[in-house]
């Protein structure tokens, strides 16, 4: 695992004769502003080699050295003054910090989904995460989320670690006047691709053991969840077809009595796009396998839907979720879906 978030090529000889670089190009250079600089000069002594006339800074390579290994092992989740003081060392022991920490130590690869237990090590991760996001370190922030999930499993990863930080990323961008919509973006971007790497690296499920539809109510924008679902669902052996935010409620429809879903999904963020009508209008829908002992499960699935909607069922959390897709499309128990009215 420690090898996970390493450069991915051997950086070239440092030439301690080049001339040093001044603040702000440095702090564009590791994404890390110049208030931030100082205050690690200050605080941890990561400050530059070189000061022309006592007042103007001068960063050497290996002064950008040391401090792209403490951006790194803060992305890591390491306390800075930790990683200020590994970083300074530079010789080896944070790779041993890492991977002897004894949050993680012993602890293999937890790829059956929603069984790794939950520790201290994915609340870091999610603080590491977010110091990179806030960077801009595009490279660190999919690494991170690449190897939570390969520590924790994609379930446990999504709850834990990628719901947390997006929040995290969204408190900064409510709270300081839209300055950290570029965070949101490049996180919410990353994780999306982390998640539909996840889907892709699954063997393909077998439809003949029922099939899931999902799709966000029309006025839904927001597919991560959703996503997370679907790269879950299909970890898990169920097959899906996922139609992605915003989609008509015709359309909807039209999907479902073409493809005749075992379950279908609707997705809503937030109250104002959540759509009782629509959820009841599917459930009563005549779609699915004719003859059937049961009806099609409908879920109403989101913080958007705030109270039971009749013939369909409302699941609090994507565990939850899961455990309903597989009993109504295999892998689980039979699930009796309940009819409309009841």
């Amino acid at each position: 695992m420690s090898d996970t978030l390493r450069p991915s090529r051997p950086r070239p000889p440092l030439d301690e004769t080049k001339a040093g670089i001044t603040t702000g190009a440095l702090a564009r250079q590791i994404g890390v502003s110049p208030t931030t600089l100082r205050s690690w000069d200050r605080r941890y002594g990561l400050g530059p080699a070189v000061r022309d006339d006592g007042r103007h800074r001068r960063w050497t390579p290996r002064d950008v050295a040391v401090l792209e290994e403490m951006c790194r092992l803060t992305a890591r989740g390491l306390a800075p003054a930790e990683a200020a003081r590994l970083a300074r060392q530079g010789d080896g022991t944070a790779e041993l910090a890492l991977s002897t920490d004894p949050l993680t130590e012993g602890q293999s690869p937890a790829r059956d989904e929603g069984t790794a237990p939950s520790d201290g090590g994915a609340r870091r991760e999610c603080k590491g995460l977010v110091r990179a996001a806030v960077r801009l370190d595009a490279v660190t922030v999919q690494a991170s989320l690449a190897a939570a999930v390969h520590r924790h499993g994609l379930v446990t990863a999504w709850q834990e670690v990628m719901v947390p930080a997006l929040r995290a990323a969204g408190r900064r961008w409510a709270s300081s006047g839209d300055r950290y919509v570029e965070v949101e973006h490049l996180l919410s971007w990353h994780v999306s691709s982390i998640l539909r790497a996840e889907t892709l690296a699954a063997p393909l499920p077998d439809p003949a053991r029922g099939t899931a539809l999902l799709a966000c109510v029309p006025a839904e924008l927001h597919t991560l969840p959703l996503e997370a679902l679907n790269a879950a669902a299909v970890r898990a052996g169920v097959a899906t077809r996922i139609l992605g935010g915003a989609v008509p409620a015709e359309a909807l429809a039209t999907a479902a009595q073409r493809t005749g879903p075992q379950a279908l999904v609707l997705w809503s963020q937030s109250r104002s796009t959540s759509s009782e009508p629509l959820a009841r209008h599917l459930a009563a829908a005549q779609w699915g396998v004719r003859g059937a002992m049961t009806r099609p499960l409908v879920m109403t699935a989101g913080p958007g839907w705030t109270s039971d909607v009749a013939g369909t069922v409302r699941p609090r959390t994507l565990p939850e979720a899961m455990r309903l897709l597989r009993g109504a499309c295999g892998g689980g128990a039979a699930v009796a879906t309940p009819v409309p009215g009841t």
